[in-house]
């Protein structure tokens, strides 16, 4: 995965008003840490092939120096004093412990030579790179620096085309440490591991200057990586890398670029192997750690701004807005939610389909560091308004046709203001004239109240540039509910910190994916964590483009692929289900799907087999829960896959089976089933409000009980089973599960699903038949009998035309034993009574 170095910087005051910008990227377990100090006219990004290939397995430092890429340009400090004196300030504030590998480029290299001088104990090897013994600058770049200050300030805009360098800064350099530092005597009196790389075609000091160096290092390791210029490191970007890594790997203490994956012998590599043996089968490309950046989730949307700036973000009927428009419309969000009252920490409810106004509302929100409360706009209306109640929202944005619900949300809650964001607000002009009188959701039932405002009239006027708010990774960026599948849903709190890592985890999980190239359908709703992470926050932080599609609709969702061509589909298995049997399917030219992620449910692998058929791409199971972001495991994408297993941990993610009473851990063999707990940097900060709640669930060591049983084999592949709550004990020794009998049931024809449910540690079977089929209960359950043990055959089965499921796709179990609670009671069903008299027709 390409690391992009911004995600990285940070600033370190080095003296008062004077700042040096950092780039600092580490594993969870750096080998050693490396230091790499860029020349007179370069900055930290021309390490970016370093960063790449060492920041894997070690903690990678890349300053720019002052007056140099991001770092100030104060008007005096440029003595080499003063420039290791920032050097040693950057290690310190960035906590460095133990002595570093620290190389320089160029001039770098002078720099980095005068501070192993200076502070020995603190370099263990020091590599020079196009590094010379004195720096005679020729004649012409000479004369350039006897001209007056304002002179040169005039050819800033000149020289910042060429050097991301201060003009006058350079000046500085040049006249207070440059010209005047010589190498003969300090080369001999470096004590540590030193290696030279170099080229054959370096012209910018004097040939003899880089040529002699090696010769006045004693013991010195002289590698010359042929025809190469200056920028060696750039221009022989692998062969320098090799080096680097050999010299390095001497001591046994780095495992970085490309032999880090052979099965020699490294302590490092084998004790982390030994606490998560999944990292062995992760795919090529796939980092075993990630540094998670320490930055808040808009930092995503400023990153797809600078660098893709007229790329198409959001394509929604007909309309684009490029990354350019949609952060000026964020912009102006944010703008009107500050004219509201709406501050740090304020809660927002965001009632709304995958639409423009959606995304526009949700960075707003972030960009204020308020907090997005995501409701889902088909949920019966009771819950939206307990929602809103219990979270403390502030504002509401949603569809005119949801109007009663925000008068009751008005009523019921802290909710004073209502914005209403009408569908034809991001329409082609000539879809706007079309539909005006077409849309009923734009709608509203009844004429609108002091604080009820249309969307286009309050951001009509706004400044497009947002406040600008200070927001710590630790902040809260959104309380999302759970999907109620089996209890009350919960208010799950998701810092900054916990979004961006499970974006940066789910990314480095497409090892093929190209930043700024990538087309993501966007059916999943964003209401939903699993959307919202791997549908819109994903697709932002790729430069992506959204193809935004309010419902599931199978027709229209083909004719989008065949017109937007996505690469990227998250979606859940009935989404590919429909996909595939759909008739004349591959009119649709589906082939440019290349990668699909299917969640909230279990993939069944007809479904897979037949959708890799029909597009020639991938699609793999994966598995989160809210409460952690919501992603956690996942099949590989290229690698290998393990057909009924939700996969492997993604980096950095922790994962145990422990013991169903007791809690404590089991054993790796394969076959052994208990309770998932899984840790990482994506798992919640708790439950909004209820300490008690979050405590049941997630220990003072970080790790979350999901409730799921599962088992882990020896290669570190897991399998959900089932959900904790809704197994039985079959007798006093063995536990049931649900998924053991409805395999047994789906056996018979007539059946098209089947949801098991434990009650009173006894199974019930509610079955759905398919379209003219007929089979009596007591049939299904003398069926079960014969393939089952007794303790978990069903004592009772109830037919049922349509399960109640989540907006997402998922039975709610929850619901079906409430919908059907008398007919449990009184073990209505198991005499043979059919469709018709359990449904009370």
């Amino acid at each position: 995965m390409q690391i992009d170095l911004e995600l990285y910087r940070e600033e370190v005051e080095v003296e008062p008003g004077v700042t040096l910008s950092l780039v600092d990227v580490a594993p969870e377990q750096p080998a050693q840490t490396l230091v790499l100090v860029h020349g007179f006219g370069g900055n930290a990004t021309q390490w970016q092939y370093q960063v790449q290939a060492f920041a894997e397995r070690n903690r990678v430092l890349a300053p720019d120096l002052r007056g140099h890429g991001r770092s100030s340009a104060p008007r005096n400090g440029y003595d080499m004093p003063r420039l290791l004196a920032d050097l040693r300030a950057v290690l310190d504030s960035a906590e460095v412990d133990g002595p570093v590998v620290l190389a320089g480029h160029s001039f770098g290299g002078a720099i980095v030579t005068d501070f192993a001088l200076q502070y020995p104990e603190m370099v263990s090897r020091l590599i020079l790179i196009a590094a010379a013994r004195e720096y005679r600058l020729f004649s012409l770049y000479r004369l350039a620096f006897h001209l007056p200050d304002p002179v040169i300030g005039t050819l800033q805009p000149v020289v910042r085309r060429f050097v991301p360098v201060s003009a006058l800064s350079l000046k500085r350099m040049f006249w207070e440490s440059l010209r005047a530092w010589q190498g003969d005597e300090k080369f001999p009196r470096l004590q540590m591991p030193t290696m030279v790389i170099r080229g054959e075609r370096d012209r910018v000091f004097p040939e003899a200057a880089f040529a002699e160096v090696s010769e006045r290092v004693p013991g010195e390791d002289d590698v010359n990586v042929g025809a190469s210029a200056h920028m060696v490191m750039i221009e022989r970007r692998d062969a320098v890398n090799r080096a680097i890594e050999r010299f390095m790997d001497e001591e046994g203490a780095a495992l970085t670029y490309s032999r880090w994956r052979s099965e020699r012998a490294r302590p490092g590599r084998n004790r982390l192997l030994m606490e998560r043996p999944w990292l062995a089968h992760y795919e090529s490309g796939v980092p075993h750690t990630l540094d998670i950046p320490r930055l808040p989730l808009t930092r995503f949307l400023d990153r797809a701004v600078r660098r893709f700036p007229h790329r198409p973000a959001v394509r929604f009927k007909g309309k684009t807005l490029t990354y350019r428009r949609l952060n000026r419309e964020v912009g102006r969000m944010a703008n009107a939610l500050r004219s509201l009252g709406i501050e740090k920490g304020a809660r927002v409810m965001i009632l709304l389909p995958n639409n423009p106004q959606l995304v526009i509302a949700y960075y707003g929100v972030l960009r204020l560091g308020a907090v997005v409360v995501m409701g889902n706009p088909l949920a019966e209306p009771g819950e939206v308004v307990r929602q809103a109640r219990e979270s403390g929202a502030k504002v509401l944005v949603t569809l005119p046709r949801m109007q009663e619900v925000a008068v009751a949300m008005r009523a019921q809650s802290d909710v004073r203001q209502v914005i209403y964001a009408r569908t034809r607000d991001y329409l082609p002009f000539y879809k706007k004239v079309l539909s005006f009188r077409r849309r009923p959701e734009d709608l509203l039932r009844r004429p609108p109240g002091d604080h009820e405002l249309a969307w286009r009239t309050l951001l009509r006027g706004r400044d497009d540039e947002a406040p600008k708010v200070e927001v710590a990774p630790e902040d809260v960026a959104a309380i999302q509910y759970t999907g109620g599948t089996t209890a009350r849903p919960q208010g799950v709190v998701l810092s900054h910190r916990n979004l961006v890592a499970n974006v940066v985890q789910v990314r480095s999980w497409l090892p093929d994916a190209r930043d700024g190239e990538e087309v993501v359908l966007c059916v999943v709703p964003f209401s939903h964590v699993y959307g919202m992470t791997v549908g819109l926050n994903l697709t932002v932080a790729m430069g992506a483009s959204m193809v935004l599609l309010p419902r599931f609709g199978t027709k229209e969702v083909l004719e989008h692929v065949k017109k937007y061509r996505p690469s990227f589909f998250p979606g859940v298995p009935s989404m590919f289900m429909a996909i595939n049997n759909f008739p004349g399917v591959r009119k649709y030219d589906v082939q440019s799907i290349r990668a699909c992620l299917s969640g909230a449910a279990p993939l069944p692998i007809e479904v897979e087999e037949a959708f890799e058929k029909l597009t020639k791409g991938r699609l793999v199971e994966g598995y989160g829960l809210t409460e952690a972001g919501p992603v956690t495991h996942a099949n590989p994408i290229y690698g290998r896959e393990k057909i009924g297993s939700i996969g492997l941990p993604l980096p950095n993610t922790e994962a145990k089976i422990v013991d169903l009473r007791t809690g404590i851990p089991l054993e790796v063999p394969a076959g052994q089933f208990g309770e998932l707990i899984v840790r990482g940097p994506q798992v919640m900060v708790g439950y909004w409000q209820d300490e008690e709640g979050t405590r049941d669930v997630l220990d003072a060591d970080g790790w979350l009980r999901t409730g799921d049983v599962a088992r882990m084999d020896e290669e570190g592949y897991f399998q959900i089973i089932s959900r904790r709550q809704d197994m039985w004990q079959a007798d006093e020794a063995t536990p049931a599960f649900p998924r053991d009998v409805e395999e047994v049931i789906y056996e018979l024809p007539e059946v098209r699903e089947v949801v098991v449910v434990g009650i009173a540690n006894r199974p019930v079977a509610f079955v759905q038949l398919k379209e003219g089929a007929d089979v009596a209960a007591k049939s299904i359950m003398a069926y079960a009998k014969r393939r089952l043990p007794a303790g978990q055959a069903p004592r009772l089965v109830i037919f049922v035309k349509e399960f109640p499921r989540s907006f997402i796709g998922k039975v709610l179990r929850r619901e079906l034993v409430s919908q059907y609670a008398q007919e449990i009671a009184a073990g209505a069903g198991s005499v043979g009574d059919h469709l018709p008299g359990l449904d009370g027709e």
